[in-house]
């Protein structure tokens, strides 16, 4: 059988599942969204990526404001409307009789939840748990290894500040030793930050914490590689994919990692508040819970999920962000997505006083790209944009980045985009060049 009939097949039963007839998604969307898959079948990812008539579909099924061009999807992405009514009509049942509809009902289907995430992150049902963010996910793994005084971990000052922050708690409280490596983004050269967390390695180092995609400036990370070496030297390996997953075709065994957490709220496009946590089944009964559980070496993943009360309504939306997810396609998606970023990139770059914080080749970024102007900072630009012309970044001012994140989404718009480029044109023609008045 040849390639190209084998991924029509796969893409056509991924599809199959997606459009469950139990599904909300399949109830709004389905027959708009095969009328669309349909006729782009025969096309490559790549070529789906540039199809305007294909991603318009994706995009009516938002409803972002006409208000303002969000241009900010890195920090929290908006759910589809189908998602949101999944949430809406979840939480108005639960209202109805809380402690009944919640936990005799509603609680019956994180198993079936469970297993839907298994399957798109490619792993065991057993080695997944569900929660409300990457901080959360990592936090517990951070917190709940069994590090001891004089143990090491080698991490990256361009790491999310959370990570960071719980790393020097657990240095203050139990004597562990947090090492942070810097490096000057953009690189293109993997073996060059291999080296940077080989460099730093020392008898004493017991884990690297991995950020897949740096947040900051979207910097991709060759986490396979990095997860190899450490593991030639007996040490683990935990990953931050809050920026990765749901965005990029990957699965998580893919990495090689031992630990992994993410958010699902942002490329996901799950509800606000959802994330996920991945450990490697043979693992769990070393990592204590952070908070509950009356068996904290069970091997159990369940038993990070004691949390007391949580809202049911958003983990149930998962499902149907999910559905959303596998109706576009992981690898169309990942690929429409990193076609926005260099669509504006590009017409960029070269434009006086502009300059890119973020490389434009697909192995080493994908969605966000950060963006500065000579003679302003950071916080000037993203209020030009905003003030001027309403289109919504973010400013990063973080060790040694300081540039403005910008991060489209699928349900971004090339004539947004275009009048992005036509701002940043209008706004570096007026800016004046550092140190003169």
């Amino acid at each position: 059988m040849s390639t190209d009939r084998r991924n029509f097949l796969r893409q056509a039963a991924v599809l199959t599942g997606a459009f469950s007839a139990t599904s909300l998604f399949s109830q709004v969307h389905a027959t708009d969204w095969k009328r669309a898959a349909q006729k782009v079948a025969h096309k490559s990812p790549f070529e789906v990526a540039q199809d305007e008539d294909f991603w318009n579909t994706i995009q009516n099924a938002y409803t972002v404001s006409p208000e303002i061009i969000n241009l900010n999807n890195g920090g929290v992405s908006p759910s589809p409307l189908v998602v949101q009514q999944a949430v809406a009509r979840l939480n108005d049942q639960a209202n109805m009789g809380p402690s009944y509809f919640m936990w005799r009902l509603m609680d019956q289907g994180r198993e079936p939840l469970r297993d839907k995430l298994a399957d798109l992150a490619g792993t065991l049902s057993d080695e997944i748990a569900v929660n409300r963010n990457s901080t959360e996910a990592l936090n517990t793994i951070i917190y709940g290894l069994p590090l001891e005084r004089g143990d090491e971990v080698i991490g990256t000052k361009q790491d999310y500040p959370h990570m960071i922050q719980a790393y020097n708690k657990r240095a203050i409280r139990d004597g562990i030793v947090y090492k942070q490596i810097s490096f000057d983004f953009p690189i293109e050269n993997d073996e060059q930050m291999v080296k940077g967390f080989e460099d730093a390695i020392t008898p004493k180092t017991k884990l690297i914490h991995v950020t897949h995609m740096i947040n900051w400036v979207g910097q991709t990370l060759p986490v396979r590689k990095i997860c190899d070496m450490a593991h030639e030297k007996g040490i683990e390996v935990l990953v931050d994919g809050a920026h990765s997953f749901g965005l990029m075709d990957f699965k998580i065994p893919d990495l090689h990692c031992d630990y992994f957490g993410t958010s699902l709220h942002k490329f996901l496009s799950a509800p606000i508040g959802s994330g996920m946590l991945w450990i490697k089944k043979e693992k769990i009964e070393k990592v204590w819970p952070m908070v509950c559980g009356d068996k904290p070496h069970d091997g159990d993943i369940r038993k990070f999920e004691d949390l007391g009360t949580r809202s049911f309504p958003i983990e149930e939306g998962i499902g149907e962000a999910i559905n959303f997810h596998e109706g576009i396609g992981s690898k169309r998606k990942e690929e429409r997505i990193r076609y926005l970023k260099n669509y504006w990139a590009t017409r960029v770059k070269d434009i006086p006083k502009v300059k890119l914080h973020t490389s434009l080749k697909p192995e080493y970024s994908c969605a966000i790209c950060g963006v500065s102007i000579d003679g302003m900072s950071p916080a000037e630009l993203d209020n030009a944009l905003f003030n001027q012309y309403k289109i919504h970044t973010v400013g990063i001012v973080w060790e040694n980045i300081s540039c403005v994140r910008v991060t489209p989404h699928v349900y971004t718009r090339i004539q947004d985009l275009d009048k992005l480029v036509r701002a940043i044109g209008e706004i570096a023609s007026k800016s004046k060049p550092q140190g003169s008045n």
